[in-house]
């Protein structure tokens, strides 16, 4: 691609801007895990363009944990409002922004994507772009044949120019929110967070598996609490496990907020959790994340900080229902099946809890 005279290149193939951007557009609708991966990109570009202006596109649910980051201004997508909030949306700009950074490759937010004004689209290159997604954007970022999605999203940093940076997070938690999450954790015991749900019952894994990892963390001298989000079926799944388990469980499934949770998980000593939203927001807090992985290759949507720590049966599924290794199949290739967890087995978990005990040693 011949670059004008605005740009050069970096030596690996993204185009840079020699002119410092004034406004960029980061837009990254969903999900909970992939927004949490996202705010450490977005905040390295704050660091090294302090002065640009940042706008971001972004879901409603999820906004309600990071709608408070300072510095940015946000625009709330309402995806239940159809065709009107693409309007909607669109009536905000009424200038094109310098830079559209174009995160996310479903096809609402490609959509969304094509009504956003921009003098320059980066987006994902083709072998990991679907829906329409190389059609909205006008260049593609350099990125390695198999990233990790928070790799991915540092990929657009670089674009423009950032420096390469170890990922870090500044979410912003209201003291009130820190007190409650104390008042949880109130005397010197460790504590082990269970949050049991991911975005499918079939993702989950089992009760008696999370009932037995409850009871082996008591025996160890370890709180347990139980959380969730707002759904029915969550909230059972909470209660079965508290109901199963011969442990005392603090059940607060339901009953927190986003941000509680997050200042809930700076509190505690490790987390359990299989491929969800929650796992990435723990990574957050610097918080050793047990990963509980069957149908989602972990090195591309695993805890990032704490791959060392999942347990998977991912592999040896994929090879079952396709012939072959995960490295000679497409990159994001999900494993298929409603038991696939349930071929975690309760000694691996336990044997990566204890490693993580011993390494993290007395309160």
């Amino acid at each position: 691609m011949l670059l004008n005279h605005a740009e050069k290149s970096d030596g690996s193939g993204n185009t840079l801007m020699q002119d410092k951007p004034k406004t960029i557009c980061i837009l990254r609708l969903s999900a909970i895990g992939d927004v949490c991966h996202a705010v450490a990109t977005v905040q390295a570009i704050q660091r090294h363009l302090p002065e640009t202006r940042v706008i971001w596109v972004i879901g409603s649910i999820e906004a309600g944990l990071i709608g408070d980051l300072p510095g940015i201004d946000f625009i709330i997508f309402d995806k239940r409002a159809g065709w009107r909030e693409l309007l909607r949306v669109r009536r905000q700009f009424t200038d094109a922004v310098d830079v559209l950074l174009h995160m996310q490759v479903a096809l609402r937010a490609n959509m969304l994507a094509a009504v956003i004004p921009a003098k320059r689209r980066l987006g994902f290159p083709p072998h990991l772009a679907k829906e329409l997604h190389s059609l909205v954007v006008g260049e593609a970022v350099r990125l390695p044949e198999r990233p990790h999605v928070l790799e991915g999203f540092q990929a657009f940093a670089y674009a423009l120019g950032v420096p390469r940076f170890k990922p870090a997070w500044c979410i912003p938690v209201s003291d009130a929110d820190q007190d409650w999450a104390r008042a949880q954790v109130a005397d010197q015991r460790p504590t082990l967070l269970i949050s049991p749900a991911a975005s499918k019952p079939e993702r989950c894994w089992t009760v008696e598996g999370y009932a037995a990892m409850a009871e082996h963390a008591v025996a160890a001298g370890y709180r347990i609490l139980v959380t969730s989000g707002p759904a029915s079926w969550e909230q059972r799944l909470a209660a079965e496990i508290v109901n199963s388990s011969r442990a005392p469980i603090i059940n607060l499934a339901g009953k927190t907020s986003l941000k509680q949770l997050l200042a809930l998980m700076a509190e505690v000593q490790i987390v359990l959790a299989p491929d969800s939203g929650p796992a990435h927001m723990a990574v957050t807090q610097g918080v050793p994340v047990i990963g509980l992985y069957a149908h989602s290759n972990p090195a591309r949507t695993g805890p990032y900080s704490c791959l060392d720590y999942v347990v998977e049966t991912y592999h040896q599924n994929i090879e079952q229902q396709y012939g072959k290794p995960s490295s000679q199949l497409p990159w994001g290739k999900r494993a298929k099946g409603e038991s696939l967890m349930q071929g975690i087995s309760i000694n691996a978990v336990r044997a990566e809890f204890d490693r993580l005990s011993e390494m993290i040693g007395p309160s």
